[in-house]
Parts: structure tokens; C-alpha cells; sequence
């Protein structure tokens, strides 16, 4: 099947890309180096060891300096335990079980670390991660094999095309909610129509993952079925999975949640393992068997026979009880797996070890836009229906690799089905978050005059502010890019963004100075740019009691600020504008304001592009459109 031998060979790019991309990031640096960009661990100490499943030996590490850098670290992914003594030769590969911010479980298939392991000066690296494509690609090939299929590939040959949908003529089951508007409630019914694709598209503020969740509790009471949601993001799965647990649904979160709560821990397969009945007797036995091989590792080295038989007596009654341990927990996960609700994981974690041959009646993706589609198909083979929610006139999938080829992973299997299907999509046409001026261009070009602002939030500005939407133009100013090392910015669009900002600040203060001061965010597309901001932010020394976030357009998707400010950097002779020519990113800067937007940017040289010159005009119907000579004091 060329459809998913097309696809694999761009994953396959994609791949070796990637494994080149890791392989520069740690070549030849030092361990500060590694620790700094998040991939090492150093020094770490040993808090825990035992032999887990499979005899393999599961060792807890602790962090024990570095608390307030973020890492890399995730569930599931391939490391490396070394001593500083002789980082090259002492190194013993393991596969993370359990990480959060300053903890980690590693496994090891050895029974115990060598002798290097008890000198101290240990340190934990991150290797390249070959897994999520060995499942993508085992995807590829389990989805070729079904299209062939008529009677088990049905779904897979309706969804690229081969066979028609199956669609209820008729909404059989009615729907609808006080607190959701008619899209919402439509979106809602026609998900539980039964058909077997259902596509949700949700813009900017329009409440789709609020959709999403009455749709999923509505399935729930109506059909009393397991459902599988993912996600490409382990955060966008975190926010459905606590969401739902709020509303009392009993859900399973494979693997391990991002955001650290008590209440996402309590969520995981090992937390829930541990409070379930059988658990006693799990520990009880651990106990048992941790007894005899702490007895066997006593025997060292220079011992007779009767010692080296009795040292292997103890250790295969260890390994006995493993067994009985072994089976005691496959009960307890079935047991829990049994009578969860909702299994929630990413799109790679729906082929999770507990939860590889599961199949489900409702498979449901959301943030689809956002995914690769070779990952979407890991999930999609469990499913007998689908649903997919996104919106793919925001950000595409992340895609490492620059080839010409690999832009055809920017056109994801949501983007390819609202296409084929259009009469599956469930468009939510009402977005509560932008004030109407803000929301109105995008609204035109980008969603085709279908999206409404709702009353509550189309009129809402700051307090004396009479602007909600402005851009200032810096062409004829000098305020020239510059490059460096590949990365780019404008020191002096930066500088006159954050004096902008500093009097905006002010004029709020006179205007209403008993009234908190509204949330800011900076957005720019280049993080060398994100980076000067950050650092004349804080050298104004004017902000520290004020919420402001600065950020990339794609660190900023799914949030929304009062105001926002963008700097939009480009400005030079050749007319080149590099990101910004993907509009779907300006979609996304441009839609996270509520009250305030201020756009700062060089028309000569951005105006080039259709988007943007029309955008110009758009500003100046409004009164929106100012020259940086206005504010030429600053």
C-alpha cells in the first residue's frame, strides 16, 4: 500500500534527522554542558533498589543539586547510568519507569549495578530515543497489512479513502446542555450519533476541550464503554485527564503526568496499584524475596562450593517468589485496568506494554492537528470509531527535518480528512475570548467569516483603553534585524516594545489604580529574540510584581493573556520573513489576546506577504494603525 509506504519513508527521514540532531547536541560536551540543556542528571544518589518484573533490577534516583532547571526526562525513554570516574567505560543503559522533577526510576536488565555503581560521583545521561518511532513505524506497517483487509481494515480503508463512511442519517440521540451553545450541543449530538469519524473543530477560544468533555461524559453515560483518548503532548493529556477525574469519571493516566499534582499522581497506574487491596500481599512478598537475595549477596567472591550452592538456593527462591510477585501484579493492573472508564495517554503510550492489545469501541484524539500521522495511527488500529478534535489553522506538527520532503508530514491526517470528509466535521462557531476588533481579521482569513465573537466577550477593553487592536509600523526607522550563529533579532524593536509596554503600564495605573493590573504576554517567533526580551524585561526592573509571560508562538498555543504584545522582528532589505510566512503561527500570536493587541513590525518588509498587507489595512480601518514616530521621545 503506497499510502503508508509514502509515509514511512518520511518518518524514516524524520528519524535519521533526529538521531543526528541528538547525536551533535551532546558531541564533545561536558557534563555542566549536558546538565544545562536538560539531558544529564549529575551527581545523582541512590535512594532505592530492588529486583522488579522480570528480574530486571529497578534503582530510584535523587537529584541532589540543579532543582530549578527544567529536563528532558520522560517516561519510557533510554538512559544511561555513568561514574564521573571513567564516564566512557562505566556506563550501564536502563530505561526510565518513573521520573518527575528531582526523582527517577530506572530498570536495568541486570540483577545488580557493577561494582563501579557503589563509588559515588554517578550521573545519569539521556540517550536518543529510537521507541516512539519503532512504534510509528510498526504502526505503518500493522495499518498496511489491514487496508488490505475489507472485513478488519474497515476503518483504516474508510480513513484514507478506499471505502465511504458510514453515517446516521439521523441524530438518534438528542442533546442538548443550557451551559453549551448550539455548536457545542451539535458537536456533542453528532458524536454520539455512532458514525465512524467525527471531527471537531475548535478555534480560538471557542471551548472545544470544554466540548470534548461533556461529549466524552455523554458517551460514558450513554454507552458505559471504556474509551482511549490521547494526545501528541502528555500536557494536553494531563489537562483532559484531570478534567475529567474533577467530574468523578474513573480515569487511568498511563505513564507519567507532566504537570506534578497529587491529584494527576493519583491518577497513574502506580499510584492506583498501590492502593488497591492486592497491593498488601505484592509488598508482603517484595519483603520475602528482597530477604533471601540480601542473604545471597553476602556470599562474595572467595567461597567453596557449599557456599556457591547455598548462594544459588537463595537466589532462585528470590526468583520464585518474583513469579507469585509477577502474577499478583498482572492482577492488580487487569483489575484496574478492568474498571477504568477512561484510559488517557499519547498517541506513542496508547501501545504502553499494559495496554498494547487492548481494543476499544471509541478512540479519541485530541490536539490531532498538532499530531504526526504516524503517530495517530498507534492509537487509531484499537478503534472501531473515531474521533478527532484540533484545529488545523493553528500550529502544524513539530517537524525536525528540513528536506523538501518532509513538509508533507506538516499536512496531518485531521487536515487530509476535514478535506475528504467535510460533512463529519463539527465546527464550534463561537469563540468567548477576544474582543470583537481582535478576533475580526482572523475571523476573516483564516476561518472564512464562520467565526462569531460571543457577547460577553466582543466589547471587553481595558479600563480607559480605547484601542483593543493596534499595529506600529517601524519601517524608515533603522531598526534593522541582525543574525547570529543562525538566530535572529532586533535589539531595537525589542528596546521600544518594552518602553511601550512600561507606559501602557503606567496609563493603566492612572486609569484605574485600585484595580489588579491584567495578565501580559510577549510573543515573538524567533527565541533569540524571546531571550533579548527577557533580559531588558529585567533589566527595566519596572515589572517584578506583574504577570508577564514572554515566549515563542509555539510555547504560547493553547494559553490566552488580557494583553498581548508581538514582536514581529523581521526587517530587512530582501523582503525575507522566514516564519512569518506560515500564517497558521500568526494565527496563533494573534488569537491569544482577550483585551489588548499590540503587533510591532517593519511594513516595507513584512507587508510583502498577502496576509500581513491586508492585515495593515485591516489596522487602519480601525484606527489601529500607528508609526513608531508617535512615540519618538522613547
Amino acid at each position: 500500500m503506497d499510502y503508508f509506504k509514502n509515509l514511512a519513508g518520511l518518518l524514516q527521514i524524520e528519524l535519521s534527522h533526529d538521531r543526528a540532531e541528538h547525536e551533535l547536541l551532546l558531541s564533545g560536551r561536558s557534563t555542566s554542558d549536558r546538565k544545562s540543556l536538560g539531558m544529564t542528571w549529575y551527581p545523582v544518589q541512590i535512594s532505592d533498589s530492588g529486583l522488579g518484573r522480570g528480574d530486571y533490577l529497578q534503582v530510584t534516583f535523587n537529584k541532589t543539586n540543579d532543582f530549578e532547571n527544567s529536563h528532558r526526562f520522560r517516561f519510557g525513554m533510554p538512559v544511561a547510568l555513568f561514574s564521573n570516574y571513567d564516564s566512557q567505560q562505566d556506563r550501564i543503559h536502563g530505561v526510565i519507569t518513573f521520573v518527575n522533577k528531582h526523582q527517577m526510576r530506572v530498570s536495568f536488565r541486570t540483577e545488580e549495578l557493577p561494582e563501579w555503581g557503589r563509588k559515588g560521583k554517578l550521573g545519569i545521561d539521556l540517550m536518543f530515543d529510537e521507541n516512539s518511532y519503532r512504534e510509528m513505524n510498526s504502526a505503518m506497517k500493522d495499518a498496511e497489512i489491514l487496508a488490505n483487509d475489507p472485513v478488519k481494515g474497515s476503518l483504516v480503508r474508510k480513513l484514507i479513502g478506499l471505502e465511504s463512511l458510514s453515517h446516521t442519517e439521523e441524530l438518534d440521540h438528542s442533546f442538548e446542555d443550557m451551559a453549551l451553545n448550539s455548536s457545542q450541543n451539535q458537536a456533542v449530538q453528532q458524536i454520539l450519533s455512532g458514525g465512524d469519524l467525527t471531527i471537531l473543530h475548535g478555534p480560538p477560544g471557542t471551548g472545544k476541550t470544554t466540548t470534548l468533555i461533556k461529549a466524552i461524559t455523554a458517551l460514558l453515560n450513554n454507552s458505559g464503554q471504556q474509551l482511549l483518548i490521547v494526545a501528541p503532548s502528555n500536557t494536553a493529556v494531563d489537562v483532559l485527564a484531570e478534567r475529567l477525574d474533577r467530574l468523578g469519571v474513573n480515569v487511568l493516566r498511563i505513564g507519567n503526568p507532566v504537570r506534578v499534582s497529587d491529584r494527576l499522581q493519583d491518577l497513574t497506574l502506580e499510584e492506583k496499584s498501590s492502593k488497591h487491596p492486592g497491593y498488601r500481599e505484592v509488598k508482603a512478598l517484595e519483603k520475602q524475596a528482597r530477604a533471601y537475595t540480601d542473604m545471597a549477596h553476602k556470599y562474595k567472591r572467595s567461597f567453596g562450593r557449599a557456599e556457591y550452592e547455598q548462594r544459588k538456593a537463595l537466589l532462585n527462591e528470590a526468583k520464585k517468589i518474583r513469579k507469585d510477585i509477577d502474577r499478583m501484579q498482572d492482577y492488580v493492573i487487569e483489575d484496574i485496568l478492568s474498571k477504568s472508564q477512561v484510559i488517557a495517554a499519547t498517541l506513542v503510550g496508547a501501545n504502553h506494554a499494559y495496554i498494547r492489545d487492548r481494543h476499544y469501541h471509541t478512540v479519541i484524539v485530541d490536539e490531532a492537528a498538532q499530531a504526526l500521522e504516524p503517530a495517530c495511527w498507534i492509537p487509531i488500529l484499537k478503534a472501531d470509531r473515531l474521533i478527532l478534535a484540533g484545529d488545523h489553522c493553528q500550529l502544524p506538527p513539530t517537524v525536525k527535518s528540513e528536506q523538501r520532503e518532509s513538509k508533507a508530514l506538516f499536512h496531518t491526517l485531521f487536515e487530509k480528512l476535514v478535506k475528504l470528509y467535510p460533512e463529519s466535521v463539527s465546527f464550534l462557531d463561537t469563540q468567548y475570548r477576544m474582543n470583537q476588533q481582535i478576533m475580526a481579521y482572523p475571523a476573516a482569513v483564516i476561518y472564512e467569516g464562520k467565526l462569531k465573537g460571543a457577547s460577553t466577550a466582543s466589547q471587553w477593553t481595558l479600563a480607559g483603553d480605547a484601542k483593543p487592536l493596534m499595529f506600529i509600523d517601524t519601517a524608515g526607522t533603522g531598526f534593522e534585524e541582525q543574525e547570529e550563529d543562525g538566530a535572529i533579532s532586533n535589539k531595537e524593536e525589542a528596546h521600544f516594545l518594552i518602553n511601550h509596554l512600561c507606559g501602557l503600564q503606567s496609563d493603566l495605573v492612572s486609569n484605574s489604580p485600585n484595580t489588579p493590573l491584567p495578565s501580559i504576554g510577549i510573543i515573538t517567533p524567533y527565541r533569540r529574540q524571546a531571550s533579548l526580551l527577557k533580559d531588558m524585561l529585567a533589566e527595566s526592573g519596572s515589572h517584578e510584581d506583574i504577570d508577564i509571560q514572554i515566549n515563542t508562538i509555539d510555547g504560547f498555543q493553547g494559553q490566552e493573556k488580557d494583553i498581548i504584545y508581538i514582536s514581529l522582528v523581521r526587517s530587512n532589505t530582501a523582503g525575507n520573513i522566514g516564519f512569518l510566512s506560515d500564517v497558521r503561527r500568526m494565527n496563533v500570536a494573534m488569537t491569544r489576546a482577550r483585551k489588548k493587541l499590540v503587533i510591532i513590525g517593519d511594513s516595507s518588509t513584512v507587508g510583502q506577504h498577502i496576509f500581513y498587507k491586508e492585515f495593515f489595512d485591516y489596522a487602519e480601518s480601525v484606527e489601529g494603525y500607528h508609526s513608531v514616530w508617535e512615540w519618538s521621545s522613547m
